[in-house]
């Protein structure tokens, strides 16, 4: 089969689909998002056509303007129009690349998100930062792997961060704190079922993301924890997910964030487990391709 994967460069987990894609018979080729022109037609890249391929892979959604990310988005849609089976759907990418989308959709389905707030200007963040307790992580509304996410626990730190953000036309997404043991469980969900897990450590942060100086070990994750990973695969549409679980004070399970572009560079070699070819076998046979 003839697959494309939408990345941005040719990076580690692009290279890794492509070495599982050619053992199980397949041609892979990566297709810089970044470079992809659009005719009404027909999604066209660097000169050839998209909608030739058998299946695409969402790799990345690589930074952009608004209009760069929503135009990204319209070639997915109009992929998927042509028949192309593409894996995340667009409808899942949309939801999960984001946070606040992501989030409502997890509450809706009765799924357990930390307290929430999201603002567009400092006042009303400062506001909000009281009732979540003057303990909160400030996230970035489109980001992974920790990246650009601060614990601000001091009214006069919080107003700086604030004002700073909302000068940026940033918008300001607040989570309530929650304190958790040190570790959190990462669920690798492809296809209504767990692949794979891992429990992840923070060293030195209280961010557990590997990216960001976490360790990890595998782990087989109770039937209790497999269910909310499942259910929140499913809340935001996506086949192939990452799912975030973090234990609360008092035993609860939180979801703290659903990635419908996963990566798998610590999870492969924590649980000895081919996720790139896994995901090669899904999207070229289960899913349709």
């Amino acid at each position: 089969m003839h697959l494309a994967i939408l990345s941005a460069g040719d990076g580690w987990h692009v290279r890794d689909l492509r070495r599982a894609a050619a053992s199980l018979g397949h041609d892979a080729a990566a297709v810089d998002f970044r470079r992809v022109t659009a005719w009404v037609a027909k999604p066209q890249a660097a000169g050839s056509d998209l909608a030739g391929f058998d299946g695409v892979m969402v790799r990345t959604m690589p930074p952009g303007s608004l209009e760069q990310v929503v135009f990204r988005m319209d070639v997915l849609h109009r992929l998927q129009a042509h028949g192309v089976t593409v894996l995340n759907p667009p409808a899942a990418v949309e939801a999960c690349v984001d946070k606040y989308l992501a989030s409502a959709r997890l509450e809706a389905a009765g799924l357990l998100v930390p307290p929430t707030a999201v603002c567009q200007h400092a006042d009303a963040a400062l506001e909000a930062f009281v009732v979540l307790g003057g303990d909160v992580v400030v996230k970035p509304l489109f980001g992974s792997e920790g990246r650009g996410m601060v614990r601000v626990s001091d009214p006069e730190t919080a107003w700086r961060v604030f004002r700073t953000l909302e000068r940026t036309q940033a918008i300001l997404y607040l989570q309530q704190f929650v304190r958790h043991p040190g570790w959190d469980l990462r669920a690798f969900v492809v296809g209504g079922r767990v692949l794979a897990s891992m429990r992840r450590f923070a060293r030195d942060d209280w961010r557990t993301n590997v990216a960001q100086g976490g360790r990890a070990e595998p782990v087989r994750l109770n039937g209790t924890e497999e269910e909310l990973a499942l259910r929140a695969a499913a809340a935001v549409g996506a086949p192939v997910a990452g799912v975030d679980l973090l234990p609360g004070p008092d035993g609860e399970m939180y979801v703290i964030e659903v990635n419908a572009v996963p990566g798998w560079r610590a999870l492969a070699p924590v649980t000895g487990v081919d996720v790139a070819a896994e995901l090669i076998r899904f999207l070229a046979h289960e899913y349709g391709a």
